[in-house]
């Protein structure tokens, strides 16, 4: 795709980043195939292509149009476009790009202001997001079905091993999973101490960046990111082996830190060096002997029936497929058949505050399909799907480390 990028709107390191992504499209129309924004509305610009040029058009330096801001918008970031592409677009770093500049360009409602500068000032900071569900919860009962169904029970953190042993993995607690689910670290700090590994905490990382990022508050990210790396450092330079992500929307953040930091000069080989570390608890247990679980290992018919529905930010933006069922088809659970597994369910980071109407029909589409074959539980990797299917599920959904921690 040829375009004229204006070197007045982007700084060069982005121009290039933003350049090689249009020259590698080639306008196939593929990636509208598996876009879930696109099979439900239709419309040319709410596909990856129709973005693209609208993108396209923003960075030649054309006025930034209610329309343009709308289609991108409405946007999930899942990245099915990119594991479709047969060309390799790196959709969602144009994505970012164009996303930052038509948020400079252009001017939101007040209302629209107020709740995205109301998500930026609460959700990335677990110290105002753990009080904020707290009160939640005490005033449940009264709230409005809406937001009484994003609200869960007050979950038990549980026991934590003693760090032992020597190989030692950081995880991250991130920002909202401790408030809404704790119990997901310490189960896999559990699993992994049958394994010989102490999982141990950086108290200062907090926020991955991502809610930042994906909502154009870039300076913000970045804060965060540089704040984990520093966290991180003394830990990385003793020796641990890797920084573990039980949230997979937060692990394929961590593992674009390498590129979202390029160009700093301080921070550029550090976040090269975390980027390398962080992987999936899935990558790190599929390489591990199974037989030290204390599971009950039964393959025979009976075997507990589960739903295994793999966040976007895992088989999209990691690139991890086929891990997790592995080690739960190892481990004696027998997977169910589940239509549509690669279509987001709608959750997708703010996406199901800032965009209600399409999220729940994604959420619809995809509780059904979990559901179909009636599982006694549905399994994901990642807090923000875990809550959004839960508020519509009638069989529990957990994190699937629970399984292993049994």
């Amino acid at each position: 795709m040829k375009a004229e990028l204006s070197p007045k709107i982007l700084n060069q390191s982005d121009l290039d980043v933003a350049s090689d992504a249009l020259r590698s499209c080639v306008h196939c129309g593929m990636c509208n195939a598996t876009c879930p924004t696109y099979q439900l509305l239709g419309e040319e610009n709410d596909g990856p292509r129709g973005r693209i040029y609208l993108i396209k058009q923003v960075l030649e330096g054309n006025p930034v149009s209610e329309s343009t801001r709308k289609h991108v918008d409405r946007c999930l970031t899942c990245r099915n476009c990119e594991t479709t592409c047969p060309a390799g677009v790196p959709y969602s770093k144009l994505l970012d790009i164009g996303r930052k500049v038509i948020e400079e360009k252009s001017d939101r409602g007040f209302q629209e202001r107020i709740t995205r500068k109301a998500l930026l000032t609460l959700l990335p900071y677990r110290n105002r997001f753990t009080p904020a569900i707290s009160v939640g919860r005490v005033f449940k009962p009264f709230l409005p079905a809406s937001l009484k169904a994003k609200i869960p029970r007050k979950v038990a953190k549980g026991h934590i091993p003693v760090a032992e042993h020597k190989r030692r993995m950081l995880v991250l607690d991130g920002c909202v999973q401790p408030a809404l689910s704790p119990d997901i670290n310490t189960a896999t700090a559990r699993v992994l101490h049958k394994f010989g590994i102490s999982l141990i905490t950086a108290k200062k990382a907090g926020c991955c960046g991502a809610v930042s990022q994906h909502l154009s508050a870039e300076d913000d990210a970045l804060v965060f990111m540089k704040n984990n790396i520093d966290a991180w450092c003394s830990e990385i330079e003793s020796g641990v082996e890797a920084i573990v992500m039980t949230a997979s929307g937060c692990g394929a953040m961590v593992k674009d830190y390498a590129h979202y930091l390029r160009d700093d000069k301080e921070y550029a080989e550090k976040a090269q060096r975390v980027s390398e570390l962080c992987k999936d608890i899935s990558e790190i247990i599929i390489d591990e002997d199974l037989s030290k679980l204390t599971l009950s290992l039964n393959k025979k018919e009976g075997s507990e029936k589960i739903s295994w529905h793999p966040p976007c930010t895992l088989q999209h933006g990691q690139k991890v497929t086929g891990v997790v069922e592995k080690i739960l088809i190892d481990c004696g659970y027998e997977l169910l058949p589940v239509n549509d597994q690669h279509l987001c369910c709608g959750s997708a980071g703010t996406y199901s505050i800032l965009q209600p109407e399409i999220s729940k029909q994604l959420q619809a589409n995809k509780i059904e399909n979990l559901q179909r074959h009636k599982p006694e539980m549905i399994v994901t990797g990642n807090i923000g799907c875990q809550m959004h299917l839960q508020e519509v599920s009638d069989v529990p959904v957990i994190h699937w480390i629970h399984l292993l921690d049994k």
